[in-house]
């Protein structure tokens, strides 16, 4: 019962198959969208399927999986009767519990790294504890897409490529900048300014002059 993986095409019943080939969705078949994992998973191994997945920059996108339609209408059939139940209520209710306080577990140690990757000065103590609540409340909600949900890299690492990102968009022109669309122009681009972000940081770590027309700290009381 294998599961084929295709590029999506303009007609929404062909698919693009690895090799360049466009193939007609076999009849009688329908696409299931994204967005519920247990069905997926159903109709995946109920029999033949063909999941469709669309690839942008470095990401990936499903865009829904083919399967006979009498395999979707089972499946279907089958997890509503399973999901009716009340051990599945209180099964589901138990699990966003634990997701919960895993969250808001994850929120506090993360907001706590980005406060020691800062490592403010104390007279401008304030300055980091603000900048630590407004990157933590930006990078950490579920489904952002940040780097703070990756598990690719460290959580400190995770915490200082956040106050980058962060300071990229709120204290430079990054989002309004024009970029040469040549390979590597953005990514050389983001480097100079993580730079200036780091310059930045550091006039706060440091006791001693500080700018009235301090870009960080207008962002912050912005």
């Amino acid at each position: 019962m294998p599961t084929l993986t295709f590029a999506p095409c303009t007609d929404p019943r062909r698919v693009r198959a690895p090799d360049g080939r466009v193939l007609d969705v076999p009849a009688g078949w329908e696409c299931l969208p994204p967005g519920d994992a247990g069905l997926t998973r159903r109709v995946k191994a109920a029999g033949d399927s063909w999941t469709v997945v669309e690839k942008k920059g470095r990401k990936t996108f499903s865009r829904g999986v083919w399967a006979p339609a009498a395999h979707l209408a089972a499946a279907r059939a089958a997890l509503e009767a399973e999901r009716s139940t009340g051990a599945y209520a209180k099964k589901r209710e138990g699990a966003l519990r634990r997701r919960e306080v895993a969250q808001a577990t994850y929120v506090a140690d993360f907001e706590a790294e980005v406060l020691a990757f800062l490592g403010f000065s104390p007279a401008h103590a304030a300055a980091g504890a603000g900048l630590a609540r407004a990157v933590t409340a930006h990078a950490t909600p579920v489904g952002s897409g940040t780097v703070a949900r990756t598990k690719r890299i460290e959580i400190d690492r995770r915490a200082e490529a956040a106050v980058i990102a962060w300071l990229r968009h709120a204290t430079t022109a990054y989002d309004s900048m024009p970029v040469a669309r040549v390979k590597g122009a953005r990514r050389q681009l983001r480097r100079a300014l993580a730079e200036h972000s780091r310059r930045l940081l550091d006039l706060h770590r440091a006791e001693g002059l500080h700018p009235a027309a301090c870009p960080l700290c207008t962002a912050l009381r912005g």
